[in-house]
C-alpha cells in the first residue's frame, strides 16, 4: 500500500439553528464591507434572502444580489456574476443556495480578480497556480443539504460549447466563514430534500470506497453513511425535522470533506447525463448509484461489509446495496435514468465523456469506455 497522501480540512464552520442571525458579522470577520449576495432564481425572491440583505445593510454593509445562476451554472453565470460584482464595487461575496448558487458564487469570487478564462482553471495538475491568488473573500451559506460545497474547494460549471462539466479549482477558492442553519433547509420539498440527500450519500459512499490511503476520509464518509441512512428518510418525511435536518446538513459538509480521497464511477456518468440533459444531479447519482456499486463490487466488496455493520446491517455487500435500494424505494428515487428523460442516443457520447472526467480515475475498478457504456446501458434498463 503506498501510504503517501495529502490531506486538507474545512474552513471555520458556524452550525446550528438560529446561525444565520450571525450573517454580519462573519462577512465583517472576513473584511467585508460590500458583499454581493450569490443565489438562484429559485430563492431570489424568498423571505430569507431578503431577511439577509436587510441584516447587512442594517450592519452598514451596501449589499446587491444576484440570481442568474442555473441548476447546472454555465459560464455566463460566472461572468454575468463578475460584471455585478465589479460594477458595484464589491469587496467579498455571500453564496446562499443549494450546490449551484454556492459554486457560482465562489467561482464569482475567484473570477473577479482574474485575466485569464475561467477554462484555464480547470482541477489539472498545477493549473491553479496561474491564478492571481488576490481574489474576494467568500461567506458560504447552504441552503440544501447535498453537494457540501460550502467546505470545497471548487466549483463545477458547464462548458456549453463542449457540454462537459468542468471542475474550476483553487486552494483558496474556500469560504472562510461557513454559516450551516437547518433552519433553512425546513421549507426544501420532499423531492430536492431527497434529490440533495443522496448526493450527499453518494459523496460520503465514493469517498469511503475510493482506492488511496486516507484513514480520516474513510472514518468521516463513513459516518457521513451513518448519519444519511439515520435521518434522509426523517427529513424526507417530515420536512420541519430540525434534528433530520441538522444530520442531513452534517453529512453534506462531511461528504464533501472525505472526497478529497476521490469520487467514482456514480460522479463520472452523473456529469455528462447533466451536462447533455440538465438532469438534477444529486437525482442523477442516485440513480446510478447501485448500479456502479455492482460493477465495483469486486474491488470494495470488503470494505462496503464493513461499512454495513457500522450502519447496523448485517455486515454484508448484500445487505448494503439492499438498503441502497429500499432507501431509493422509500424516497422516491427513480430505478432508471429513462425515468429521468434521458434516453440511448448520446451512450457513446456519455462513456467517452464519463472515461475522461476528472472522477474517473479513483473509482475502485478501472472506468473503460466499454465499462461506462455497460453501467449506463444498465441504468437504462434497470437491470441492477
Amino acid at each position: 500500500m503506498n501510504l503517501t497522501s495529502n490531506w486538507n480540512y474545512p474552513t471555520s464552520v458556524r452550525f446550528g439553528p438560529g446561525r444565520i442571525s450571525e450573517l454580519a458579522d462573519a462577512c465583517k470577520a472576513t473584511g467585508m464591507s460590500k458583499p454581493l449576495i450569490v443565489t438562484d432564481p429559485g430563492l431570489v425572491n424568498m423571505p430569507m434572502i431578503g431577511a439577509m440583505k436587510a441584516s447587512l445593510e442594517a450592519a452598514g454593509m451596501a449589499t446587491a444580489v444576484y440570481s442568474d445562476v442555473k441548476p447546472n451554472p454555465v459560464e455566463a453565470n460566472v461572468t454575468g456574476g463578475v460584471a455585478m460584482f465589479r460594477a458595484g464595487g464589491h469587496d467579498g461575496v455571500v453564496a446562499v443556495g443549494g450546490g449551484s448558487a454556492l459554486d457560482a458564487g465562489k467561482c464569482v469570487a475567484f473570477m473577479e480578480a482574474q485575466a485569464r478564462p475561467i477554462w484555464d482553471f480547470e482541477d489539472i495538475g498545477d493549473w491553479w497556480t496561474r491564478a492571481n491568488p488576490d481574489f474576494a473573500p467568500i461567506v458560504a451559506v447552504p441552503t440544501t443539504a447535498g453537494t457540501g460545497s460550502e467546505v470545497g474547494r471548487a466549483g463545477v460549471v458547464t462548458n456549453e460549447e463542449t457540454h462537459t462539466k468542468k471542475i474550476i479549482f483553487h486552494p483558496d477558492m474556500l469560504p472562510k466563514i461557513v454559516i450551516c442553519d437547518p433552519e433553512l433547509t425546513v421549507g426544501l420539498p420532499p423531492k430536492l430534500t431527497a434529490g440533495t440527500g443522496m448526493d450527499a450519500l453518494a459523496h460520503c459512499i465514493e469517498a469511503y470506497s475510493a482506492p488511496g490511503y486516507h484513514p480520516m476520509a474513510d472514518g468521516i464518509g463513513a459516518e457521513g453513511v451513518r448519519l444519511c441512512k439515520e435521518y434522509l428518510p426523517r427529513a424526507y418525511a417530515k420536512g420541519d425535522d430540525i434534528e433530520a435536518r441538522a444530520g442531513m446538513m452534517s453529512a453534506a459538509a462531511m461528504g464533501a470533506t472525505a472526497f478529497q480521497k476521490g469520487l467514482g464511477a456514480i460522479h463520472s456518468l452523473s456529469h455528462p447525463v447533466g451536462a447533455l440533459y440538465d438532469t438534477h444531479h444529486g437525482l442523477t447519482n442516485a440513480v446510478f448509484m447501485p448500479y456502479v456499486l455492482t460493477f465495483n463490487r469486486p474491488a470494495i466488496e470488503e470494505r462496503i461489509g464493513r461499512l454495513a455493520a457500522y450502519c447496523r446491517l448485517d455486515a454484508s455487500f448484500d445487505a448494503f446495496l439492499a438498503w441502497v435500494m429500499d432507501l431509493r424505494r422509500e424516497i422516491g428515487i427513480p430505478h432508471t435514468i429513462a425515468e429521468l428523460g434521458v434516453d440511448g442516443s448520446k451512450a457513446d457520447l456519455i462513456a467517452e465523456m464519463a472515461v475522461v472526467d476528472p472522477t474517473a480515475g479513483s473509482n475502485p475498478v478501472e472506468l473503460t469506455k466499454e465499462a461506462a457504456r455497460s453501467i449506463f446501458d444498465r441504468a437504462l434498463a434497470g437491470e441492477v
